[in-house]
């Protein structure tokens, strides 16, 4: 765009959204307000804090109890369970004596986000030091909220990171302005998640805070994982988080443009009242994060003693430098490492990843593996159409699934919507899907690489014991199920295309468009979406993160995972990944069966389609969606170079389960189109 015309939009823009900055003396002012109003009484004087009495808050004070000098010792437990997982952050926001850091992507409002946050406010009011990290795309843009918090409590900071025109609630104006002026510093988002107590326990995985990362939302879930370390290398997450925190894009949310003229306004406004959903989810959760022996049973019995653990994440100034023939001091961390590790494998890689979108270096990497005369085996779990939050993004796993599979040598499994043997408890998930009532149970599971899957158990997935004990024996483990009254009705589809938006890689200034959300489906009830993030080399190292192994995450995004050499751990890892790609729980992308004539002809026509940069024409694909049918003759899973694959499988055509009606033109657009929405995804 000439430069001219540049100014006079992108001045027009800022004119529409209404984009006065405070100036120094007038934030200032709002500051102080904020900085006056906020308490200084403490409602304990112990010297603990009056901190809740925790099994796994022990578990922190063991590991450094038994570490030694050039000898940490460390714990880790997985968290795949949602509910499970909150009830992990609680007891630990509870346990904390000293201080709490949480950094996140997304900070909702709703029951799950509103109980953390007034966790978080309890800890401050006891004397713990509580610091909430955000990222402003995503998190909490409700000015009454900010306002409060701003105001609340001498021990607790909020800061806002990369806030776009000084705001934490933007307009469209605001996003299309950001994208004429600053369209690469708008991108730029902080993707950690993280949250440290006392410098001595961490979690690291998925999750936001949210309802539909802890089975809660009644429309869509996301089957999501994160790992609770205990010992010396939490320290490290300490410093990445205060690095942070101390970057010049982390502003205190009470010197925004919009929160600060909220605060000259009307001074600090009360906490808005929260609008509680289901008031008895929150009752169970809280008792359980109090109830010392499930904590014990669910999070320090289940840790395993680890050998190595280290935490990788990028700096805030990979925001600074853009040049990506720059990689040095500090701009990329965590994409090297996982390279690096995913170059070592010997004989298998484990992938897991919502989204499936490699950019040319993540290819060169893969074809090298491929290359070597005895090429490691790449099993790749991610979203099918109708599971995944973004169908655009997922158009480029789509266009690519013959380079994927036949050149990089993928063995690619696409999650399931209703998935039947996912780690959740399926009474949370109303209407429930196939009318099912029991909770996940490990059961008996084939691996498709040749191991057991029940190494999948309350040790990876944290399953409560007394929910399956009242749910009763779950028969989903060694059967396929009769359909529910759900699944017999023939109904419209989700619900879910009517609110909320989901997708942590949205183009956010399409903002509430439908073609931004999860595409409806054929049946009702609460789907998942996979969200997890998670790599196993050969059975050795196993990592939980936040990256997903994209180009967003490389190039735009920082990120943090957890990189754990340990047999054990990795064994535990691998067979929860394992269970995900169950043929209860996936779909697998294979070969279509050649026809008799014009193979040939076919693929080679389909494969100039997919060359091209932007349409992608041909609608017979080289890959297309298969589900398992046991019999007789296939007792077990096959895995797709199987001779006997085609006999023991029947394909479901490219988009299972998409209620795809007189949308079919827009799903195919979507997935014709996609490759040339690769720079912003």
């Amino acid at each position: 765009m000439n430069p001219l015309l540049r100014l006079l939009v992108l001045a027009t823009l800022l004119l529409g959204s209404g984009c006065a900055s405070l100036s120094n003396a007038e934030r200032d002012r709002a500051a102080g307000i904020a900085v006056q109003a906020r308490s200084t009484v403490v409602d304990c004087t112990q010297a603990d804090r009056c901190a809740l009495d925790s099994p796994l808050r022990a578990l922190g004070g063991r590991a450094f109890a038994e570490s030694h000098a050039g000898q940490p010792r460390h714990y880790a437990t997985i968290l795949d369970e949602g509910e499970v997982a909150l009830v992990a952050r609680l007891n630990l926001i509870r346990s904390a004596t000293r201080s709490i850091d949480l950094q996140t992507y997304i900070f909702d409002k709703d029951d799950s986000a509103r109980l953390v946050l007034d966790e978080l406010q309890a800890a401050a009011r006891r004397g713990v030091k509580v610091r909430l990290l955000i990222d402003q795309l995503s998190a909490i843009s409700d000015l009454e909220i900010l306002g409060a918090l701003s105001g609340t409590h001498a021990n607790f900071e909020l800061r806002v990171y990369n806030p776009t025109f000084g705001k934490a609630r933007l307009n469209y104006f605001d996003y299309a302005a950001s994208v004429v002026c600053c369209f690469r510093r708008f991108n730029q988002r902080m993707h950690n998640k993280l949250l440290v107590v006392d410098d001595a326990l961490g979690v690291v995985g998925g999750r936001n805070y949210q309802d539909d990362y802890y089975d809660w939302d009644s429309e869509y879930n996301f089957r999501d994982r994160d790992v609770i370390v205990a010992g010396p290398e939490v320290r490290e997450m300490a410093a990445n988080f205060d690095a942070f925190w101390r970057a010049p894009r982390s502003v205190p949310a009470e010197r925004l443009n919009d929160v600060g003229r909220t605060l000259l306004r009307q001074g600090v406004p009360a906490m808005p009242p929260a609008d509680v959903r289901r008031p008895e989810r929150l009752e169970r959760v809280s008792e359980e994060a109090n109830d010392p022996d499930y904590v014990r049973r669910i999070f320090v019995d289940t840790a395993l003693p680890v050998a190595s653990v280290q935490y990788v994440a990028d700096l805030p100034r990979k925001h600074r430098r853009e040049r990506a023939s720059q990689p040095a001091n500090g701009q990329h961390v965590t994409e090297p490492q996982l390279d690096s590790l995913i170059a070592s494998a010997q004989t298998e890689v484990l992938l897991q990843t919502p989204y499936l979108v490699l950019s040319k270096p993540a290819q060169r990497l893969f074809r090298d593996l491929r290359k070597r005369e005895h090429a490691p085996r790449v099993v790749v779990s991610t979203n099918s159409l109708a599971a995944t939050d973004n169908p655009i993004v997922y158009a480029l796993s789509y266009k690519y699934k013959r380079r994927n599979l036949r050149e990089l040598g993928f063995n690619v499994y696409e999650f399931k919507p209703f998935p039947l043997d996912a780690p959740v408890d399926y009474r949370n998930l109303l209407p429930a899907p196939l009318g099912t009532e029991a909770s996940s149970s490990p059961g008996r599971r084939s691996s498709l690489l040749g191991g057991s899957a029940a190494g999948s158990n309350a040790r990876s997935s944290g399953s409560d014991s007394r929910r399956d004990d009242a749910a009763g024996s779950d028969p989903r483990a060694t059967r396929q199920p009769t359909p529910g009254p759900s699944a017999r009705r023939r109904m419209d589809g989700s619900v879910v295309e009517r609110r909320v938006l989901r997708a942590e890689t949205r183009p956010s200034f399409l903002g509430t468009k439908a073609v931004n959300k999860p595409l409806p489906v054929t049946r009702t009830g609460a789907r998942m979406g996979l969200h997890a993030k998670s790599l196993v080399v050969d059975r050795r190292i196993g990592v939980i993160g936040t990256h997903n192994f994209d180009p967003r995450s490389e190039n735009y995004n920082t990120e943090g995972a957890v990189i754990i050499d340990d047999p054990v751990f990795a064994e535990a890892l691998a067979q929860s990944i394992l269970r995900d790609i169950h043929p209860q729980n996936s779909w697998v992308v294979a070969p279509r069966a050649k026809p008799p004539v014009l193979s040939g002809l076919n693929y080679s026509v389909g494969k100039a389609s997919e060359a091209l940069p932007v349409l992608d024409f041909w609608p017979w694909r080289y890959a297309t969606d298969y589900e398992f049918q046991p019999g007789p003759a296939c007792p077990e899973p096959l895995r797709r170079q199987d001779p006997a694959f085609h006999t023991c499988y029947v394909a479901v055509g490219d988009f299972p389960e998409v209620n795809v009606g007189p949308k079919w033109l827009l799903v195919r657009m979507l997935t014709a189109f996609g490759a040339g929405l690769v720079p912003i995804l």
